[in-house]
């Protein structure tokens, strides 16, 4: 199966946070941490990859030589609310940082987090994954990045608590990271990919609670 697949690694006994992270630390494959379990996370696609790398270059240039600092997928971040543990695909903290411990491998305050969508993964990035981020109060942003079209899933946290979703389409679309001043243009992301690209439509909006 091609994507970044989610396997559960059996065990007899439901594991503690502090089990999960003594093992991860040592672990040569990451895993997510869910629940007292533990699923391995395989590799992505050469798409995949191309979309992840386009993404945090593009906002390690915009954002160096701001209070921002941009993290791939080697950072660990941990929702503190829900005991949840995963690796996102991006993410962008900003002013001081918070870590889990001395570490500094588990980051628990990033501003705006970004997944690249997968066959496997786009329900769990939609439903469960990103009801653990919204516990995240630091989070103001969180983006869903397709790998089959030119199309981006961009939520933005409101002063209420609700969330407006809008998607990013086309050519001449723009992903506008409000809450980091930040402006990334599709082709940016999307350009050496090996994906076409398609005029852009209308924008859509609608609000979530």
């Amino acid at each position: 199966m091609c994507g970044n697949a989610r396997v559960e690694v059996t065990a007899r006994h439901r594991l503690s946070a502090q089990q999960y992270l003594a093992l991860e630390r040592k672990a040569v494959v990451k895993s997510e941490f869910v629940n007292g379990e533990i699923f391995a996370m395989a590799g992505g696609t050469r798409r995949h990859s191309r979309i992840k790398v386009k993404i945090t270059s593009a906002l390690e240039q915009r954002l160096s030589s701001s209070s921002c600092q941009v993290f791939d997928s080697d950072m660990r971040l941990k929702v503190e609310v829900t005991d949840f543990y995963t690796y996102p695909d991006a993410q962008v903290a900003f002013g001081k940082l918070r870590f889990e411990d001395e570490c500094g491998d588990v980051l628990l305050n990033p501003k705006v987090i970004i997944e690249v969508l997968s066959d496997s993964s786009a329900a769990w990035d939609r439903g469960e994954k990103f009801w653990h981020y919204r516990h995240l109060l630091s989070l103001a942003e969180y983006v869903l990045v397709s790998q089959s079209a030119w199309l981006v899933e961009h939520y933005t946290r409101q002063k209420d608590g609700t969330w407006v979703f809008e998607t990013v389409e086309g050519s001449a679309g723009v992903l506008h990271l409000r809450s980091i001043r930040c402006k990334i243009p599709l082709k940016e992301i999307y350009q050496s990919t090996g994906l076409a690209a398609v005029k852009s439509p209308s924008r859509k909006s609608a609000t979530h609670s």
